[in-house]
């Protein structure tokens, strides 16, 4: 598996615009996005878990519950929650007029929108731009439909990677009907062996998140493509596996929005056999998968409002995986070890702490904590007991723009990892003005 070039449009056949609509207040500012595929998809998607949901993840989940969306259009600087009828009739009617335009159902349409909530979106505006934002559409958009998603977002966050399925044999796509794609004298032959080798495998992503941001599901507008053929429900498993292996491993500042949505479409486009169970050829797509949504989990981190410093968790030791997972998560959602990252401060003591609160059992007397970064590593604390460190080379580790804080929590096989960031005074600042 290697990075490419072309985010969302990386994959064959998928193309992407983004424009001006006026949604937002500034002149320069993209805030209208469409993304789109030239022939049917499957398609899979998870949404927030919040209660207060914006209308536009209510359309879309009725809308994926076929698993053939194969278009997404996206509004920024309005998030369209809390917004009653009239918002769910606006969320409706991005979604048919767009397909109108592109000539396929509502139904294969999905939306998402993102910006202040409580505030009515001026649909007109919408309405007048789609026209334009569907004649825009080309395999060079990916960059603009991704700024037209961003509100408080500093860096444009995208990833694309090229990788290519197990060498063939019988049995690496799933049933018969995945591979039966050429018979030659009554011999069947798999996708590799009927063409030669098939096309690498492409996944291209965008997200745009920097606050609002906590587990279950991180704040984000994710959309991911790809030219794998894969069914729809191993395209929903390989979609929340990876799901829970990044976003919800992800917290900035403790608050789960209403408007979140990680949506994958997949085209088949590169001609490669189907994916329709599981087996060597969905565990070479999922691990491609988590591999492209960890990396903007991480982006995400990293861009956090008013963030300085992306902050890595990682357990070992834990009785399991999702266990390693929550202390995880606990750490990296700590306020008080958020602002000890931020002053470079190693009080491993709120490490700790935060563990003790996570939920999950896991053994203190047996736990240990080193701060990490470029700068080296500094042992703090063992068998849940302090170490003698030097304070200045703690310091210079911690003032690193990237920080690791491993902790060892027992004896047990459970390892993961969260990513989370510092909280600096940007944070409120941004926050405390964010409508105006």
């Amino acid at each position: 598996m290697k990075i490419i070039e072309g985010g969302i449009c990386a994959p064959k056949d998928f193309l992407a615009s983004g424009i001006r609509c006026g949604i937002k207040a500034s002149a320069a500012k993209r805030d209208l996005a469409l993304v789109f595929s030239s022939r049917p998809c499957t398609s899979a998607a998870v949404f927030t878990a919040n209660l207060v949901q914006a209308a536009s993840v209510t359309v879309s989940r009725e809308h994926n519950q076929a698993g053939k969306i194969r278009a997404l259009i996206a509004n920024s600087g309005n998030a369209n929650a809390c917004t009653g009828p009239a918002g769910l009739e606006a969320a409706r009617r991005m979604a048919q007029l767009t397909a109108e335009k592109l000539g396929i159902q509502a139904e294969e349409t999905a939306v998402a929108s993102t910006g202040v909530i409580g505030v009515p979106l001026p649909i007109e505006k919408v309405e007048a731009g789609i026209p334009e934002l569907a004649a825009s559409l080309n395999s060079l958009g990916a960059d603009d439909a991704l700024e037209a998603i961003m509100t408080t977002d500093t860096r444009k966050k995208c990833m694309a990677v090229e990788f290519s399925l197990p060498e063939p044999a019988v049995g690496c796509c799933g049933t018969e009907s995945g591979q039966d794609l050429s018979r030659r004298g009554g011999e069947r032959k798999t996708a590799f062996e009927a063409g030669g080798e098939a096309s690498p495998l492409r996944i291209g992503a965008m997200v745009k998140g920097s606050g609002m941001i906590h587990p279950n599901m991180a704040t984000m507008i994710c959309v991911i493509t790809t030219d794998a053929a894969v069914t729809a429900p191993m395209l929903d498993r390989a979609l929340r596996r990876a799901v829970n292996r990044s976003f919800n491993r992800l917290t900035v500042d403790g608050d789960m929005s209403t408007n979140d949505m990680a949506l994958i479409m997949a085209n088949g486009a590169a001609g490669c056999c189907l994916i329709d169970s599981e087996g060597p050829a969905w565990e070479a797509f999922a691990l491609a998968l988590e591999e492209v949504c960890a990396g903007l989990a991480r982006a995400m981190a990293r861009d956090g409002e008013g963030a300085t410093r992306l902050v890595t968790v990682t357990v070992d030791g834990a009785a399991c995986e999702e266990d390693a997972a929550a202390l995880a998560r606990s750490v990296a959602g700590s306020s008080l070890v958020k602002a000890a990252c931020f002053g470079a401060d190693a009080n491993w003591g709120r490490v700790l702490c935060a563990l003790g609160y996570a939920g999950v059992a896991f053994e203190p007397e047996e736990t240990s904590v080193t701060f990490a970064s470029a700068a080296g590593d500094v042992p703090v604390c063992k068998n849940g007991g302090s170490l003698p460190f030097s304070e200045e080379k703690a310091k210079q580790v911690l003032l690193e723009e990237e920080i690791e804080i491993r902790v060892v929590a027992g004896k047990g096989p459970g390892r993961a990892s969260a990513w989370g960031c510092d909280l600096s005074y940007d944070y409120v600042k941004i926050n405390g003005d964010y409508r105006s």
